[in-house]
């Protein structure tokens, strides 16, 4: 396999974070491809209560995500630092901690999720019109969790080892992957949420074998490496672990918020526009993850520069990237809400056929849900700034913030002042709220 030499104390600061980022970014929306696509074959296939079904599901499976995300960036983070001190094995060791930790968290609660289907899908809101879907859904799902934490923990510790184009590979044939099974399970053979599901399902355990296949025989520094079983050495794992979950906290928090986002959303729609206003925010939800994987792929790219440099003591540069990183998130999200407020029929005209009720509530709230987009990034890149200082409590406060102070209330109060305009525009008013306190507290902590 092929691997890529990346001097991340020397390179000029702008050329790595380029070289990082553009892999990073594509690897990252292929990720989101795969949820997307499943929801434009279920559109078309099974029709709008397909897509609400998958998108009351989603909430729980963001959940595991952000698990893996917030280990994978403290782990990356970590082990950056343990690299610039020349401490590989540590490195090593704490990669490997973090790939067992995730296994164990993810097997047992996917199997009580499998036993309990209908409870579950209850829990996350499912009316009886769409119960069957749901658990449809859930079932054939499930399974691919495991493999889903080992990719997100994996794409982390690949990019540090030098091999950012192998990541984005590993994002993208699953993304291909995907695509064809969707087509072939929902159409051919008309499986419909079921098809969906297990196409996704396939995908996501041929990235995961891909990614510890190249940690455990290809990496060129941060192989994984073989765990002690003493009483010692698992304390010290547990101590690992905990600080890891620390430093990456807010990476948790940031898919939590989505979570959030989509759980309440789901609720709030349910409540005054029934099913068809949970399918028009199900295609709102399918797009989402775009826009968080922008932002996550800025802070994605500059963590491993900013840690490395930081553990260095090099904070010149971990400065310039700081900036880089922001100018970045400021034209991506420009780029992205014009996308968004310019055609709106367009984007929902992949999911669902003009005309349908559903189709109709979506294309009228996205130029409202759109507004909150520049912020979105902007704050994502942010709070990963602060998380690879190891900064830990501010960049957790921010992802607090954007998540639940701010965005559980919008949903809340919206509503009530303007309508089906109000629920569009909850996202983006907890968003832009966040990013004046950043601005307040940098001007504070300038001043």
């Amino acid at each position: 396999m092929e691997r890529d030499a990346i001097d991340l104390g020397t390179l000029k600061v702008s050329t790595l974070f380029r070289k990082l980022f553009v892999p990073t970014l594509l690897g990252m929306l292929s990720m989101s491809a795969v949820t997307a696509i499943d929801g434009i074959f279920v559109g078309h296939g099974v029709g709008s209560d397909g897509i609400a079904a998958v998108n009351l599901c989603i909430p729980l499976l963001m959940l595991f995500t952000g698990v893996g995300l917030m280990v994978g960036f403290g782990s990356s983070v970590v082990a950056s630092i343990h690299l610039s001190r020349n401490k590989v094995k540590v490195a090593r060791l704490n990669v490997t901690q973090a790939l067992f930790f995730v296994t164990l968290i993810t097997l047992i609660p996917s199997i009580i999720i499998m036993i309990f289907v209908d409870q579950t899908a209850l829990l996350l809101g499912s009316s009886q019109h769409l119960l069957p879907q749901v658990k449809e859904y859930l079932l054939w799902f499930v399974p691919a969790l495991t493999f889903q934490m080992w990719i997100a923990i994996s794409l982390f510790i690949i990019r540090l080892d030098g091999a950012p184009q192998l990541a984005m590979w590993c994002s993208m044939i699953t993304a291909f992957v995907n695509v064809i099974l969707d087509w072939l399970f929902i159409f051919p053979l008309g499986w419909g949420v079921k098809g969906a599901a297990l196409a996704t399902t396939i995908s996501i355990v041929i990235g995961g074998v891909i990614a510890i296949t190249y940690l455990l025989f290809f990496a060129r520094t941060l192989r994984l490496h073989p765990l002690k079983w003493s009483k010692n050495s698992l304390k010290l794992s547990i101590r690992n672990i905990n600080y890891q979950c620390r430093i990456g906290s807010s990476a948790f928090l940031g898919e939590a918020t989505l979570a959030t986002l989509m759980f309440v959303g789901n609720q709030i729609f349910m409540r005054y526009l029934g099913d068809d206003g949970v399918g028009a925010f199900g295609i709102g939800c399918y797009y989402i993850p775009f826009v968080f994987m922008v932002g996550n792929a800025i802070a994605q790219s500059a963590q491993p520069i900013i840690s490395y440099n930081f553990g260095a003591q090099q904070l010149t540069r971990v400065v310039s990237t700081g900036r880089i990183s922001l100018f970045t998130a400021i034209v991506c999200g420009t780029i992205v809400t014009s996308i968004f407020v310019f055609f709106p029929d367009l984007l929902v005209g992949l999911f669902l056929a003009p005309g349908n009720a559903s189709s109709q509530i979506a294309i009228d709230g996205f130029p409202y849900f759109a507004v909150g987009f520049i912020f979105f990034i902007v704050n994502l890149s942010v709070i990963g700034y602060y998380q690879s200082l190891e900064r830990i409590k501010i960049a957790t406060a921010f992802a607090l913030l954007r998540g639940f102070v701010f965005l559980i209330p919008s949903f809340i109060i919206m509503p009530k002042l303007l309508e089906s305009v109000g629920i569009w525009l909850a996202m983006p008013l907890s968003e832009i709220l966040t990013t004046m306190v950043v601005i307040g507290v940098y001007l504070y902590k300038k001043r």
